[in-house]
């Protein structure tokens, strides 16, 4: 955290010339902020001189704009910070990676003494208290209270949700368990199938039911309407006695059983394998190895589908800010104590990323306005964390993202084989999120530069999660670009000849997959004699905690 600041420090004063300058650009702003002031505290009408950004709302109420004491505080914060980023991102000498780390720790530094974070500097809140003759403060302080007791700011009551009851409904059977996942096969929903079932390997960061919310949002309910069979991985949530497992271990002991357990139970050749994020590199992994370890007519899948999944990690996103040497070797170092990485600290990263709308917002509302926080499904999935095992965790960060060896032809060896990701013949369907600050679209395009099958991607509008969990709607809430890719494209050319479609990417997907999953076959049981019923869906691991 302090490496990259103190680096930009010292980059500034090794460089007068360049430091006067940018002086000189604050001091012009400066002047046309006093000149507005003046105007303000007047009486006078005066534009702002600097607006704040389209999707910050931390000074949405009119308040901060029709009143110029409050407006000269808003803009004078907004002036002196949007300066200070800006020379962040331009220190001279320094390297594009070390100016966004610097300049990302000073923004969540100067995003935590926004005045709207303090009473006293927020008329919203102090009007509140007023109104309420303190009653919100009363209520902030008991949130403030009941956050401290959780050990988290809050994003949602835990207590308004329960797995099983509210949360992943949708009906069907454990039929695998070893020590590492749960396979879950639900019941079909028509007579009739098709041939080649659905096996979707979700995160083991988060718990599989991000695809099974509600009803109405349920991508699992949805593909078991459309007349497919469906299989889907629940990870156990790993503690101490897993600090072992391997990536390896993944593949052959997650994946490899997830697709037998399909075939076993659906009596089908192939499959249709989906991989979500993480899941997603480890389905495009367990694709290249399985090509090299089988033959074209023993390959288990016949096309596969991607799901925000990166596979070049040169640019990976935010969380870049976190991968580098020394903050790797920090973090094996924790891992290698305990065995794991713990949830909570992976879920603070990831919220610190975005720290006005996951963190602040929350500590306003709940702590300053007294708002029980609304009941929010994804808010609470995003609460319900995971711990990722030493070992192959130490391995993903080292090998993955600051090695970036999955692109590279022969540079990995997994499970005893020679990774190639332009061994991979079968056709794929790859989705990515227009707005994914986590696995940014331009970059997951990059994987269909490496494999060789046919190809076809989409780009959701939305994020990382509502990109995908986008069920059809009408009218619709969203857009999609979708076109087939050649290896030779980049990200933008292939855009560049595509039209916005609104609604939902998932009539395209069925659409696409549908004519390669063979006939309509009957339906198989949901469990049989191999593969007997070892307890109701959603399972036993997604409860772990």
């Amino acid at each position: 955290m302090a490496a990259p600041l103190v680096h930009a420090q010292l980059a500034w004063m090794a460089h007068p010339q360049e430091l006067a300058d940018a002086l000189s650009k604050v001091s012009t702003s400066l002047w046309a902020l006093q000149w507005h002031s003046m105007r303000r505290l007047m009486g006078l009408p005066s534009p702002d001189p600097l607006k704040p950004n389209a999707d910050d709302s931390r000074f949405a109420d009119p308040v901060w704009a029709d009143s110029p004491t409050w407006d000269l505080v808003k803009e004078w914060y907004l002036v002196l910070t949007h300066h200070m980023q800006d020379m962040l991102y331009d220190t001279p000498g320094l390297s594009q990676k070390e100016r966004r780390r610097a300049a990302f720790w000073w923004r969540n530094g100067l995003n935590a003494v926004s005045p709207s974070n303090f009473l006293w500097t927020n008329p919203v809140a102090m009007k509140m208290a007023i109104e309420t003759r303190g009653e919100s403060l009363v209520r902030g302080f008991r949130n403030f209270l009941d956050d401290v007791a959780a050990g988290n700011i809050r994003m949602t009551d835990p207590e308004d949700f329960k797995v099983g009851e509210n949360l992943a409904t949708t009906p069907g059977k454990v039929v695998f368990r070893n020590q590492l996942l749960e396979v879950l096969h639900y019941t079909p929903t028509a007579p009739k199938v098709h041939q080649t079932p659905i096996v979707i390997v979700t995160p083991w960061i988060n718990k599989f039911y991000i695809l099974d919310l509600n009803p109405k949002k349920s991508m699992i309910r949805y593909l078991l309407e459309q007349g497919f069979d469906v299989f889907i991985t629940s990870w156990k949530n790993p503690g101490a006695e897993m600090r072992d497992v391997r990536f390896d271990d993944y593949l052959t002991d997650g994946i490899q059983r997830l697709i037998d357990t399909a075939r076993g139970l659906s009596g089908a050749a192939k499959v249709h394998a989906v991989g979500y994020c993480i899941g997603g590199t480890a389905l495009t992994s367990y694709m290249a190895w399985a090509n090299r370890h089988f033959t074209q007519e023993e390959m288990p899948v016949a096309h596969w589908s991607l799901f925000t999944t990166l596979v070049d990690f040169h640019k990976p996103g935010d969380i870049e800010v976190f991968v580098d040497e020394g903050s790797i070797r920090f973090l094996t170092q924790n891992m290698e104590r305990k065995g794991y990485l713990d949830g909570a600290e992976m879920a603070s990263s990831f919220r610190l990323l975005r720290s006005n709308s996951l963190i602040w917002h929350y500590v306003v509302h709940g702590w300053l306005y007294g708002e029980t926080p609304p009941p929010f499904d994804v808010l609470y999935w995003n609460m319900d964390t995971t711990r990722m095992p030493y070992a192959m965790h130490a391995w993903y960060l080292r090998e993955l993202y600051l090695k970036n060896k999955l692109i590279v032809k022969d540079a990995l060896t997994i499970a005893g084989e020679p990774i190639d990701l332009g061994a991979i013949s079968q056709p794929v369907y790859a989705v990515s999120a227009e707005d994914d600050h986590i696995a940014p679209w331009r970059q997951t395009f990059k994987a269909m530069n490496y494999v060789a099958g046919p190809k076809r991607f989409v780009v959701s509008s939305s994020g990382h999660i509502l990109g995908i969990v986008n069920p059809p709607v009408n009218p619709p809430k969203r857009s999609f670009w979708v076109g087939q890719a050649r290896r030779s494209d980049s990200a933008d050319d292939w855009r560049s000849g595509l039209q916005e479609q609104m609604g939902s990417w998932w009539e395209d997907w069925m659409a696409w997959l549908k004519p390669q999953s063979g006939d309509l076959v009957d339906a198989p049981p949901v469990a049989s004699d191999a593969y007997p019923a070892l307890a109701d869906a959603p399972g036993t691991y997604v409860l772990e905690r």
